[in-house]
């Protein structure tokens, strides 16, 4: 076998064997995440293919950093830590995440998802089979072991979003015209399969392909970043996929923010994605509607936070159950004391 003939045999077998290797680079932005991003971390050193874990600190308690590295144990070493640079926003974070990476992949996960074992190892032999640029996302589950929405999507228009927010799907469910953004209550997918759009929460993909399209659009504090990645890398040629037979834990609410001000975040975002892909092929007048649509929803939801503000401070609670925050410490302090 000659020189070039052994490199081409040699590439072939790092693609169709990639779990040999630690060559994997998890990327967890944080932000007031709480104790799940302990438990995050935690599954991730436990994957044999992760090289290292940088967690982008976009603001947390100040012992929680060191928290991490002393419950790392022998494995610390694969913890990286970014900090000083403040909260930058998701999208932001990510793309210092990813500068400072030195895998040949990139895992984006998120600080409130829970990797079972072996999950990258799967990822990556599903992987195996793609060819160019692509990005493979997991199944996101709820606690109670259900599809999470999210976890799959439809193509994100301003007339899908103009059917989420009138709730025209009940009219017609099941017509075409009609879709639902998300699509985790259609039948699952047996196989790997490609999608529209995946997840932000997770997101495997090659280091070159992440930069191909020059990462994540910063413009986007928070939200609707990961479905401008998708559609940006579809418009370049690259493909999205979503892997059923990995199903990854996916807690919501864990984060110490302000609602009124996540809330207000996304719909910023959304409208800022409508005019930003789609102001040649919609009218502009509908964009418009849209745009007045997304700020009307907001605005309920506003109304609906500030009144069990209002409530909780006279001293009536609605009996909804604990808060993601309370789940998330339970569940870590039982795991730490196992």
């Amino acid at each position: 076998m000659d020189v070039s003939t052994k490199g081409v045999a040699e590439d072939l077998a790092e693609e169709q064997l990639p779990c040999v290797r630690k060559n994997v680079s998890v990327i967890i932005v944080s932000y007031w995440t709480g104790p799940l991003l302990v438990r995050s971390v935690l599954s991730a050193m436990r994957q044999p293919e992760v090289a290292e874990i940088i967690v982008v600190n976009n603001g947390n308690w100040s012992n929680a950093i060191e928290r991490l590295s002393a419950l790392a144990g022998d494995e610390a070493g694969k913890l990286r830590i970014v900090s000083g640079h403040g909260n930058v926003g998701y999208a932001g974070a990510c793309n210092l995440g990813a500068k400072a990476a030195t895998g040949r992949y990139l895992f984006i996960l998120n600080p409130d998802a829970i990797l079972p074992d072996r999950a990258v190892a799967e990822l990556l032999t599903e992987a195996a089979l793609f060819r160019g640029d692509w990005v493979l996302g997991g199944k996101l589950i709820n606690p109670d072991g259900t599809e999470q929405a999210g976890s799959r999507r439809s193509p994100l228009t301003p007339w899908t979003a103009f059917v989420e927010l009138t709730k025209l799907y009940k009219f017609a469910p099941r017509h075409p015209y009609f879709r639902r953004f998300n699509m985790h209550q259609d039948p699952c997918p047996d196989i790997t399969v490609p999608i529209p759009v995946i997840s932000g929460a997770c997101m495997l993909m090659k280091r070159e392909t992440f930069f191909s399209i020059d990462g994540m659009d910063e413009d986007y504090f928070l939200h609707v970043e990961d479905v401008d990645f998708c559609l940006r890398l579809r418009n370049a040629g690259g493909d999205v996929f979503f892997a059923p037979g990995v199903s990854i834990l996916h807690y919501k609410s864990s984060s110490r923010t302000n609602r009124l001000r996540v809330e207000a975040r996304k719909a910023q975002s959304l409208v800022r994605y409508f005019w930003t892909h789609f102001r040649k092929p919609y009218p502009k007048l509908f964009l418009l509607l849209v745009s007045v649509f997304v700020w009307m929803a907001f605005g309920l939801k506003a109304v609906g936070i500030l009144i069990k503000r209002a409530l909780s401070l006279l001293g009536i609670r609605a009996k909804s159950g604990r808060s993601g925050l309370e789940r998330a410490r339970s569940i870590t302090s039982k795991h730490i004391s196992r």
